[in-house]
């Protein structure tokens, strides 16, 4: 049922890595070119740039187009009859999807995963509102809208299925997160919800990564797990999720106080367990994608321990990371040819330095907002700048 050939996708793997260590110097360019004519794709590609260039571009046609139909053709109707018809626009979104890969062989091209993009929003949104009759800004009533996000869950599932695409687990994730609020009234019961929900996934993702271990399969089925490893981490982590609350669509002010003293700090133990757990896997598979999920959940356990004892933080905290870290690397490459158990901290391949620097640049980003620094004071609140001449042609000025 998938949308690509197993040959194909295993012709793409292999080009993506004859690129690789073409470009590190592992191969002659004689070799890559003779290895890459024995690798023959039928898949039309294309770099990250005009992905996001068609992608952004396919979006802003196909929201177009709906919007010109209803202008056009349904200018007063109702929303009801609106829904109906944007889960018309879904199969179409879809069947136009299934084309572009079928007929056109796009594979990653920006085009096929707008229109899919486009799908499971009109799904939704015309679920909402062809059963509902209104997308609602406040809460529902309890046991009421779980089947719009069901939906979500679903479709989602079928498109990483379908196409392979690693950003739909991602979407089904973040539905079930809204499926929790709709399901339970507690915050304390929406986490266990959404936990148990990701635990029912991780052990469905681990089954199928048995199954093909040493196919092309493995590499998505290890960033499915992954994900679903870290979700189940911030399930449990309250101190990430309060700060998230908000954007997690729970629409409540949420604080330590609601959850009672027992889940508190089990949480509290469990975000000092899972990291251990799911490294210790990743380093016995020799899983990039399990282990950065745990070196992630570590850092976060580091920066959320202080708040979750109560305890101040300090603009020197983020050092203390730094240092242990470097510790870390500099303890590998002190190992017999700088490895240690088959790991090293040296960079290996082109495509290990372009993740790195995306790491770097996103830690550089989001550091500012780690550490609260302390509240800086004037000396006098009634100082006053004064003394200064401004301008020429007589005019003057105190500031």
């Amino acid at each position: 049922m998938r949308a690509y050939s197993a040959s194909s996708e295993e012709a793409v793997r292999t080009r993506d890595l004859l690129k690789d260590w073409h470009s590190e110097g592992l191969l002659t360019a004689e070799q890559y070119q003779r290895m890459e004519q024995e690798t023959v794709c039928d898949l039309r590609r294309t770099n990250i740039f005009l992905r996001l260039v068609l992608f952004l571009f396919t979006l802003v046609i196909a929201g177009a187009a709906a919007g010109l139909f209803f202008t056009v053709f349904f200018p007063h109707t109702g929303q009801q009859t609106i829904g109906i018809f944007l889960l018309m626009f879904a199969v179409a979104y879809y069947a136009a999807a299934e084309f572009a890969v079928a007929r056109m062989r796009l594979y990653r091209y920006g085009i096929e995963e707008a229109l899919l993009t486009c799908a499971v929003v009109s799904l939704c949104l015309g679920l909402q509102l062809a059963f509902f009759g209104t997308v609602y800004s406040s809460a529902p009533p309890l046991g009421t809208g779980w089947e719009v996000p069901a939906a979500g869950v679903i479709a989602s599932l079928w498109i990483w299925h379908r196409f392979g695409l690693p950003y739909a687990p991602v979407a089904a994730m973040l539905f079930v997160v809204e499926l929790s609020s709709d399901w339970a009234a507690s915050l304390t019961s929406r986490h266990l919800i959404i936990a148990a929900l990701y635990s029912a996934g991780l052990v469905a993702v681990m089954s199928l990564r048995r199954r093909h271990r040493f196919t092309y399969l493995d590499r998505e089925y290890s960033i499915g797990e992954a994900l679903l490893w870290l979700g189940i981490y911030l399930a449990f982590n309250l101190q990430f999720s309060l700060t998230s609350v908000s954007w997690l669509g729970w629409g409540v002010s949420a604080s330590t106080t609601q959850f009672p003293r027992p889940f508190y700090w089990t949480t509290w133990v469990l975000i000092w367990c899972l990291p251990p757990l799911v490294l210790a896997r990743g380093l016995r598979g020799k899983d990039r994608f399990v282990i950065a999920a745990g070196a992630v959940m570590a850092a976060l356990t580091l920066v959320t321990n202080k708040p979750y004892l109560g305890w101040p933080r300090q603009t020197w905290d983020p050092m203390l990371l730094g240092a242990l870290l470097t510790v870390v690397a500099i303890w590998l490459a002190k190992g017999p040819g700088g490895i240690r158990r088959g790991f090293t901290a040296r960079r290996l391949s082109a495509k290990d330095k372009h993740w790195i620097n995306i790491g770097v640049s996103t830690i550089g980003f989001a550091a500012p907002d780690m550490v609260t620094p302390p509240h800086r004071q004037t000396d006098s609140a009634d100082f006053h700048f004064g003394g200064g001449d401004s301008g020429g042609g007589g005019a003057s000025s105190d500031f």
